[in-house]
């Protein structure tokens, strides 16, 4: 008889055991990340789009538009954390999800009755907000679950890959879903990724725990325990500071990086769309290399190098003469930047017990996004009194200042990141145990 694939290569099964890839709950997991990461990219050329077109929507109502996503972060970010350690992590991201469905299907419906305006929409896009808040908390919190934790770095490079590769495909798709379809009808696109999202959510099969609060307990204080966690460890600390002057250094480019590149680089609409994507292939790289990097150079290095990295392109960008120096500038923050954000969210998720870790989750959204809405408003209001090139020297001085928090605590000597101390399972992709210790740091 002859012999199977399997029995002529006996390290077949052992080796797909050890890939991520064989892990059937992280598998799903990263297939509802993309199909809805894919989504989203097409909602935001789609909506601002139905806004114009359809309702004939001035810059100004354009920009409230695109704010308005992040308002559930600055009102409700923080006790979102203490809510999602409280609920089943699957629930809460299905009902992200549906939530987030429900709302961009109500676009193409009040177009056919024929009342759709620009309220409907403020309230659309705060529901996509909300359900972004809820799902990305309960993603990374539910992550550390489902692999063990040396191939954290590989499952968060993996995720921040397709996010990377979301952000290069997804607006030619959503371009050519709206030239297709109309607007609206894109709109509903969106709508059916979020529900195959909630689909492979549904394929995860191992739960995560919930944290059941003593009746001791309140929002308050849970708030209060998970703020002094993150401010009170000696590496998360310096790392949110880092991540959120450099989220606002970058919430400044991104607001302004189309009208730079034209009004001062002279750059045509599709020499712009080409630099852009070149730059967002920096990010592709830096997802794919951060696990190999900092496994060969070192955790502490490669932390350090990546905020060179993303100092150095946006530094790239006030001195660019045209589209190559741009395109630069771009792949080269965007490197850095994925390799930074790989190594930081596995570091979190690394040491923190389980139970903090909805709330550490959303101390860092809490902090990192809801500077966006500021670094955008206020990159554009210093436009006018100091210039574009101006404005853009701004973003690398943050950047700049972000190396110094990390500089001066004990994250250049980390040999690696921080893993559970318990002992591996035999499934390489299977769960990580519960005990945490801190890794032992280079010897200077």
């Amino acid at each position: 008889m002859p012999k199977t694939t399997a029995e002529r290569r006996p390290g077949w099964r052992s080796s797909l055991r050890r890939s991520l890839w064989g892990a059937a709950d992280y598998r799903s997991l990263w297939m509802s990340q993309t199909t809805s990461l894919f989504g989203t990219g097409i909602t935001l050329l789609a909506l601002p789009l139905v806004a114009l077109l359809l309702l004939d929507a001035s810059p100004f109502e354009i920009g409230v538009l695109w704010a308005v996503e992040y308002l559930p972060i600055l009102l409700i970010g923080l006790p979102a954390g203490v809510w999602v350690e409280r609920m089943p992590l699957r629930a809460v991201m299905v009902g992200a999800d549906v939530t987030r469905a429900v709302a961009l299907l109500a676009v193409p419906v009040a177009m056919a009755l024929d009342v759709l305006s620009m309220p409907l929409l403020y309230a659309v896009t705060f529901l996509i907000g909300l359900g972004a808040l809820f799902y990305d908390v309960a993603q990374l919190s539910i992550l550390p679950a489902l692999v063990v934790e040396d191939r954290l770095i590989d499952a968060n490079g993996k995720l921040e890959l397709s996010r990377s590769v979301s952000q290069i495909g997804s607006p030619a798709l959503g371009g050519l879903l709206v030239q297709l379809l109309t607007a609206p009808l894109s709109v509903l696109a969106d709508a059916v990724t979020y529900l195959w999202s909630a689909y492979f959510v549904l394929r995860i099969r191992k739960p995560a725990p919930v944290n059941r609060p003593t009746e001791r307990n309140n929002i308050r204080q849970d708030i209060r325990e998970g703020v002094r966690f993150v401010f009170g460890h000696p590496l998360m600390r310096p790392l949110l500071l880092c991540a959120t002057l450099a989220e606002l250094a970058s919430a400044i480019i991104l607001a302004l990086q189309v009208v730079y590149a034209s009004e001062v680089l002279s750059m045509h609409p599709v020499v712009i769309g080409v630099a852009l994507a070149v730059g967002n292939g920096g990010g592709v790289v830096g997802a794919l290399i951060a696990e190999p990097f900092a496994r060969r150079f070192g955790a502490g290095t490669a932390f350090m190098v990546s905020i060179v990295l993303f100092t150095a392109g946006s530094a790239i960008l006030p001195m660019s003469v045209g589209p190559a120096t741009f395109a630069l500038g771009m792949f080269v923050a965007y490197l850095g930047a994925l390799i930074f954000n790989v190594l930081q969210v596995s570091l979190c998720q690394s040491v923190t017990p389980p139970h903090l870790l909805g709330r550490m989750n959303s101390v860092f959204r809490f902090a990192t996004w809801g500077v966006i809405p500021l670094g955008a408003a206020g990159g554009g209001l210093l436009v006018d009194s100091v210039g574009l090139r101006t404005v853009f020297w701004v973003a690398a001085g943050l950047n700049a200042l972000s190396f110094l928090p990390p500089l001066f605590s004990a994250i250049p000597k980390l040999r690696e990141v921080p893993h559970h101390s318990a002992e591996e399972p035999p499934d390489a992709a299977g769960t990580a145990g519960e005990a945490y210790t801190l890794p032992e740091a280079r010897s200077s």
